[in-house]
């Protein structure tokens, strides 16, 4: 019989003790294969239930009971009663005691990958049967998950019981795992399955330390294991958060992490926004995100693509049940820009509604109270006063006279998503768009420019989007050619 290991986060403390808010971090840094066309991921997730009794509460007695928990917990690691399955087939593995059912332990990685995409349901019911190309290896990810196999074969002997009345302590807590390796589609499953093993020991050996060297009296904080994909060629990381403890408070910690890797100090890496989001895992708010990736850039002879930096969201007319289709256009590029400082990790408060926004500019007193609830438009200066009333972000405003002028911004867009990398809004006419990116040629003067437009009214199909232009790139007559403009270039804080 197999116990599926649970995957929640908990916290567990002895009666009567408040929560301790002061932990270190530990990392653990994931070794990044060089070429990018022949990579994938193996992820494998669950929980491990520590489990204590303690016959005093005295701290040097709790450390010891704590060590042997972790060192069991590592043991049954390495016992060949671990037991991965992967995700979405029938492949069941222990890798301690080279045991590998419907697969051979031989087989490459790249086979594993194929198996998952051909037993994966479409949405009709259908299998999938389309082999993915070389290129979308780079974006696959094999889940597995992490199970103990808690029988052992063989007759067993009756059990005997006995009734003991004794006055104890007993702790339990699940433990969260999560541990991943990137590796060559030619690697072996057995090769990387032995590498997540000493992976999951090795994350078990960090969360000892959180627990043990940041305990306060007998309260106790679950470590948090979080990933962080950090610029080249530093990789993905892994790092031991407290779970619970707000971000504002591991300030200390997250300077030790940019100094460690030798990373600027100048904005957020390792705030839990800035978490790596694995290519198959679902947003579960449903907008979605960065669609500029499915877009192809457009080649300009001598010519630079610059891009936003990071992640936002998708807002577009007709979303969240409010029907701004005519007037909302503004409001949804400022949502997307709202999107990007979320999700950057700069700002925690969500992505303002239609009605905060109104409400911000009457509290600023740039309106009259009549105009919450409104159908009013709203441009650029708006936008950068909401920005800096809610989210504290200030913003330059780029003043153009005809829509023929932009085709001269080349060089001061381009600056802005070198420097800044956040989205920019454009009003003018009755439109506003989002701009997220340029791609620009110093010698030529030529120009294209990606457009996010919040005119769209469909469903969030990420084909039709792409397909139909609602992101794209867009030469220099997309903008009226007489019509005034102002651009908002959100700046972008300067923070760790």
């Amino acid at each position: 019989m197999l116990a599926r290991a649970r995957s929640r986060r908990c916290m567990q403390q002895l009666s009567g003790m408040e929560r301790r808010l002061s932990l270190s971090v530990h990392i653990v840094t994931v070794k990044v294969v060089a070429d990018p066309n022949t990579l994938t991921m193996f992820r494998v997730k669950g929980s491990l239930e520590l489990r204590c009794h303690l016959d005093s509460t005295e701290a040097s007695h709790i450390q010891k009971v704590l060590s042997r928990a972790f060192e069991s917990l590592r043991t049954q690691m390495k016992s060949e009663s671990c037991v991965f399955t992967v995700c979405d087939t029938p492949v069941i593995i222990w890798p301690n005691k080279g045991v590998f059912e419907d697969i051979s332990p031989d087989s490459p990685c790249g086979d594993v990958l194929q198996r998952i995409q051909s037993d994966e349901p479409e949405s009709g019911g259908k299998r999938a049967t389309k082999k993915k190309s070389k290129k979308d290896w780079s974006a696959s990810v094999a889940n597995l998950y992490l199970m103990v196999e808690v029988t052992k074969p063989g007759p067993l002997s009756a059990p005997v019981i006995n009734k003991t009345v004794q006055k104890s302590h007993f702790l339990s807590a699940a433990l969260p795992l999560d541990c991943a390796v990137r590796t060559h589609c030619k690697e072996t499953v057995k090769d990387v399955c032995d590498r997540l093993v000493e992976a999951l020991t090795q994350q078990l050996c960090e969360m000892e330390k959180v627990m043990l060297q940041h305990m306060k009296g007998t309260t106790l904080l679950i470590p948090e294991p979080l990933h962080f994909l950090l610029p080249e060629p530093k990789g993905l990381v892994t790092v031991i958060f407290p779970a619970g403890v707000p971000d504002k408070e591991l300030e200390t910690q997250r300077r030790e992490l940019h100094q460690r890797f030798e990373l600027s100090d100048d904005r957020p890496y390792f705030r839990r926004a800035n978490a790596y989001h694995f290519p198959n895992e679902p947003y579960k708010d449903g907008y979605l995100r960065n669609p500029h990736n499915a877009l192809t850039h457009p080649t300009l002879e001598n010519g630079k693509v610059y891009m936003v930096q990071g992640i936002y969201s998708y807002h577009h007319y007709m979303q969240d049940w409010m029907d701004d289709n005519g007037w909302g256009c503004a409001y949804r590029s400022l949502q997307t820009i709202c999107s990007w400082f979320q999700q950057q990790g700069y700002v925690e408060q969500p992505v303002p509604s239609h009605k905060e926004i109104q409400q911000a500019l009457v509290d600023v007193g740039d309106k009259q109270a009549s105009f919450v609830g409104s159908r009013q438009w709203i441009g650029s200066i708006e936008v950068q006063a909401v920005l800096n009333h809610l989210l504290g972000i200030t913003s330059k405003i780029m003043f153009v006279s005809q829509g023929s002028e932009l085709a001269s911004k080349g060089r001061e867009l381009a600056n802005h998503f070198l420097t800044e990398g956040t989205p920019i809004m454009i009003g003018g006419g009755v439109l506003a768009h989002t701009i997220l990116g340029v791609a620009w040629s110093e010698s030529t003067g030529q120009i294209r420019y990606l457009i996010l437009d919040p005119h769209y009214t469909g469903s969030e199909d990420l084909q039709v989007i792409a397909e139909k232009g609602w992101c794209g790139w867009k030469g220099p007559e997309f903008w009226d050619q007489t019509a005034y403009y102002n651009l908002c270039l959100p700046q972008r804080p300067r923070v760790i």
